[in-house]
């Protein structure tokens, strides 16, 4: 592994809150720059203060809405004006909405696959060829959902299938240039990601399930990997299978 990751600097969506918030503030412990995206600026703008006065770093704020995918390409440039370069980029920015698939309405399907769907592949196509410049690595963060069936919403489960299925074969077309692709699979994860209108943080307690910051270590793990070979890490809650 690399000491730190000085010199180097990290592009987060969904950087407002949850993983995405853990994951920008565990890379900049590690020493790189980091560039905040998500559609919640002032959160942005606050997450960006903490992280300079506790870490020393630099940030970039590139408000943008991962649907957009103008936005999204505008977001990378700025991070590119900001630090020069980009080393680590993180797609984590993911919504889930409704249940069953005779019950969803069109604008939930809507929702979760522009945002889950297009928004990963947006970033991907708007950051890929600066990562060949510098060899980096871009992390997916895929779901539990992504790898078994899932009854209760099957087309969230779809649209991390796809995300897991994109990264794998991405993977397979920028290997030999240099750029290394991995995907964290957590199970629930304690934070404000909602389901049926309850969020992960009011449904379980403190060491129920995962918390934020166990997927930013593995995030961060495998973007200080020299090399890296870390095509998939998975962070089950320990009674996952209990009477799967």
């Amino acid at each position: 592994m690399l000491e730190d990751l000085s010199g180097r600097s990290a592009l987060v969506t969904g950087a407002s809150s949850g993983i995405g918030a853990a994951t920008a503030r565990r890379l900049a412990a590690e020493g790189a720059d980091v560039a905040l995206l998500a559609r919640r600026e002032a959160r942005l703008e606050s997450l960006a203060a903490d992280v300079e006065a506790e870490h020393g770093v630099e940030t970039a704020v590139v408000p943008a809405d991962v649907r957009d995918e103008d936005a999204v390409a505008a977001a990378v440039e700025r991070t590119l004006d900001s630090f020069g370069r980009v080393d680590v980029a993180v797609v984590n920015a993911g919504v889930a909405r409704g249940s069953d698939v005779a019950s969803m309405s069109t604008d939930d399907y809507r929702t979760m696959t522009d945002t889950n769907v297009d928004g990963s592949f947006f970033l991907a196509r708007a950051v890929l060829p600066h990562l060949v410049e510098t060899e980096g690595t871009l992390v997916f963060v895929g779901s539990f959902a992504g790898q078994y069936p899932r009854p209760f919403n099957p087309v969230y489960a779809a649209t991390k299938w796809w995300v897991r299925g994109f990264a794998h074969s991405v993977a397979a077309q920028v290997g030999d240039d240099g750029v290394a692709v991995s995907v964290v699979n957590p199970t629930e994860v304690r934070s404000e990601f909602a389901v049926e209108g309850e969020t992960f943080e009011e449904r379980f307690d403190p060491g129920e399930v995962t918390e934020p910051e166990e997927v930013a270590d593995a995030i961060a793990f495998a973007a200080m990997q020299d090399n890296s070979a870390v095509q998939e890490l998975d962070l089950y809650r320990r009674d996952k299978f209990g009477g799967w």
